[in-house]
């Protein structure tokens, strides 16, 4: 039979039969001899004194063991660490920032409703809920700063008294002459736009279950987290405790977004009570809690104007972006991304930027899909949409002429990173190609005339994004490759899938490059007991970095079996080489050997002088720079006038993320993108009252997208390689939530420009769009 490389192979994930047929391994699952269930009490209050706590009662209910206050546990362990949310963390360096941060159970002061004030331990997760009711807690509420713009005003409520303002921190990029670029402008450009606070609703919530070690001062962590390693690094630190006493398991984990970055309070305080009580301790979020305790993601509201020349040519771009941070710095450096990608795929020489990120009394800000960088894309893009509105001009045309040309790759941008490589003209020449871009606007036309002879219609909108984002995050990521005495292969590594399908791709890898059997390579990952040392997933990196160490593992363990191939053949190790699965003589691929055969001989004593027992390595890859996929989508929908309903019709994309190791799980990448991105812009939102009250703490009140919101997607590509990584790969997790939600609210507008309507803000509920037309 002829051989057939994996590498771009549509081939069936390894995960799935495992999970669809209910054998999934979750904490929430897990049951042990002796278990107490965890449930947390929490502040109704946005912002308060927490005065007293009375527990009687509950401690008085049949089955409840203890409850626990934040003065309880700080004799157990230290406060919350600073910057555990994952991206952007590391961008506060040098910084001049004051850490604010709260003990697993909070006492003195609460911050935002869904803090802890309280933990109850019962012997089952009902009574422990029902107990949680009966804790009498007294407060003194404060006054709340809840809207980010006005929490920065002077006179506003302040969260932490040692601070002037709420204003965590001011990053700042100024780069040209921007005030003579304005004055010299052909035209000026100018918009408001709202990045609104989204959830992230992971099917699994989070959940945690801590057991003490029986034969020592160890602790086990089972928790539902993107990045172990992490996690135990925080636990290590909080618990005054060696690393090595401590580990940190996530099985199957049911989704994260970035929410599962980093250690919660509930992740530390089980550990604490599980070592202090020598008993296991289990929890499992319910979803208003998630809803209010879990970290939000987004949230800005951005200020924008550019200087531009009479065919688009945008000279100059300014800015000021209020961020909010909610009420404790997990992620407070990620709205720095948002600066840090502000001109997109643009040429654009002179920036003018500003970005105050805010305390607010409300529940944390910190990673969701995209973190940072789809508030960049959308800012940008609805920019270049609101240039072609303004001058009159075709979307596609000034997007093009402002494109970064592909020669100047590798391109420093002006506010500071560096594009690895990047062809946007070619894929925005793709994408009008396959979405037969002029016929759309012969049917726009014919539309709006019939909508002005007051026929009933649709009324059609064609939404561009071009959009770049930054992914392949350090410092570096790990990977063990071992080949068994029988040629079948482990891959043990450092990244923590939960959902992507990592075991399937890394398994293409193994059997391409060293020639394994696809079904017979097993991966492992999440458990830091067996794992190398690693960064967890997040910002699209596991292939990009995850997979640049397993290659190099791979190049070890392929290096020293042609050393035994060749002994094995009776070759110079420099006459034999590995092609096609097999490793055979040069010129001679008939006398050939297969890995099954060389691992066989690999674990005997019947080795060359210089080659060790054994056919397994370890790598770490550290990645020199920052990667950058890209792409170009067009969004179709049609808006009905008389209601403000939003459908959307037809959805195209041209994504690059370099050569695509699974197409089948980039495809799917995508389309999960896609529904997150439509989502923001036209469903999805966190609403506080002005006193601070979650006003969506449940799925009745957050609008979640539902397959039947979505089309067929029509998905393409084009590929440009990275140097920066042996694959030559980048990351795609991401990449379709960054450019779908300002195509789909470009192409809103573009449904009503012919009104007037030149701004709405998302999400761009019915409501809004009826307004939008009835006020033009």
């Amino acid at each position: 039979m002829a051989y057939a490389s994996l590498i771009g192979a549509e081939v069936k994930r390894k995960e799935d039969p495992r999970l669809i047929t209910g054998r999934g391994a979750y904490v929430g699952d897990m049951k042990l001899p002796g278990m107490q269930y965890v449930a947390f009490v929490r502040s109704p209050y946005p912002h308060a004194l927490v005065n007293s706590i009375d527990a009687s009662e509950a401690k008085a209910m049949p089955g409840v063991m203890d409850v626990i206050t934040g003065q309880d546990i700080a004799k157990l362990c230290g406060p919350m660490p600073i910057g555990a949310g994952g991206e952007g963390s590391s961008e506060l360096d040098g910084l001049a920032v004051r850490p604010h941060s709260h003990y697993p159970i909070s006492f003195g002061t609460v911050r935002h409703v869904g803090e802890i004030v309280a933990a109850v331990l019962a012997s089952s997760a009902a009574l422990a809920v029902d107990a949680a009711s009966a804790v009498q807690v007294e407060y003194t509420p404060l006054p709340a700063a809840v809207d980010m713009e006005q929490a920065k005003a002077a006179d506003a409520p302040r969260l932490f008294k040692d601070m002037q303002s709420n204003v965590h921190h001011t990053w700042t990029k100024k780069v040209g002459d921007a005030d003579a670029a304005f004055a010299n402008a052909h035209k000026v450009v100018t918009r408001r736009m709202v990045n609104q606070r989204l959830a992230g609703v992971s099917m699994e919530g989070r959940a945690v279950v801590a057991y003490p070690d029986p034969l020592g001062d160890g602790l086990t962590v089972y928790t539902s987290t993107q990045a172990p390693h992490m996690t135990r690094g925080s636990l290590a630190e909080m618990l005054r405790m060696d690393e090595n006493q401590i580990r940190v398991v996530a099985p199957d984990v049911g989704g994260g977004f970035g929410v599962k970055i980093g250690v919660y309070p509930e992740d530390a305080a089980l550990a604490a009570l599980a070592r202090h009580l020598r008993l296991p301790m289990s929890w499992v979020e319910g979803r208003i809690e998630h809803m209010t305790a879990t970290t939000h993601g987004r949230g800005q509201v951005g200020e924008f104007s550019a200087a531009v020349k009479a065919d688009g040519t945008i000279t100059a771009l300014r800015f000021h972006i209020t961020a909010d941070i909610g009420a404790y710095p997990i992620a407070a450096g990620l709205p720095n991304l948002t600066g840090m990608m502000a001109v997109g795929v643009y040429k654009i020489p002179v920036i003018d930027g500003t970005i105050d990120c805010v305390y607010t009394n409300t529940t944390p800000v910190a990673a969701y899909r995209g973190a940072g960088r789809p508030e960049a894309a959308y800012y940008i893009e609805r920019m270049l949409d609101a240039v072609a509105d303004d001058l009159g001009l075709d979307a596609a045309e000034v997007r093009r002429v402002n494109f970064i040309p592909p020669e100047q790759f590798p391109y420093k941008t002006p506010t500071g990173p560096l594009y690895d490589s990047g062809e946007y003209d070619r894929a925005m020449r793709k994408l009008i190609d396959i979405s037969d871009y002029r016929a759309l606007l012969a049917e726009q036309a014919r539309r709006r005339a019939d909508y002005a002879a007051g026929k009933p219609t649709a009324l059609l909108g064609l939404g561009f994004a071009c959009y770049v984002e930054m992914c392949g995050f350090g410092p570096y990521e790990s990977a063990t490759v071992r080949v068994e005495p029988t040629g079948t292969v482990t891959v043990f590594t450092g990244t923590s899938p939960h959902g992507q399908g990592l075991y399937t791709t890394f398994a293409q890898i193994v059997s391409d490059q060293l020639g394994a059997d696809f079904d017979n390579v097993i991966v492992k990952s999440g458990d830091t007991a067996n794992t190398p040392m690693g960064q967890g997933t997040m910002g699209s990196r596991s292939l990009a970095i995850g997979g640049g160490a397993l290659v190099e593992a791979i190049n070890i363990v392929r290096a020293k079996a042609v050393k035994i191939a060749a002994h094995l053949l009776e070759a110079s190790p420099d006459d034999v080489i590995y092609a096609e699965g097999k490793y055979h003589v040069k010129g001679s691929p008939d006398s050939s050997v297969t890995l099954t055969q060389i691992a066989k001989r690999a674990y005997t004593d019947k080795l060359p002088g210089d080659v060790t027992s054994g056919l397994e390595a370890t790598e770490f890859f550290r990645p020199a720079e920052l990667i950058y996929p890209f792409g170009a989508h067009l969004a179709v929908v049609e808006v009905d006038a008389d209601t403000g309903d939003v459908r959307v019709a037809k959805y195209y994309t041209v994504d690059d993320c370099g050569p695509r190791i699974s197409p089948t799980l980039v495809a799917g990448q995508v389309h999960g993108g896609l529904a997150q991105g439509i989502g923001q812009a036209l469903y999805e939102e966190v609403v506080y009252s002005d006193n601070g009250q979650i006003l969506s703490g449940s799925l009745m009140d957050y609008a979640l997208p539902r397959a039947d919101n979505f089309p067929d997607f029509v998905l393409d590509k084009t590929e440009t390689p990275t140097p920066l990584n042996p694959l030559g790969v980048k990351g795609i997790g991401e990449a379709a939530t960054v450019g779908s939600t300002p195509a789909v609210a470009n192409a809103v507008i573009d449904a009503l420009s012919h009104l007037g309507v030149t701004a709405i803000d998302i999400p761009m509920r019915p409501e809004r769009v009826w307004r939008a037309i009835h006020g033009a």
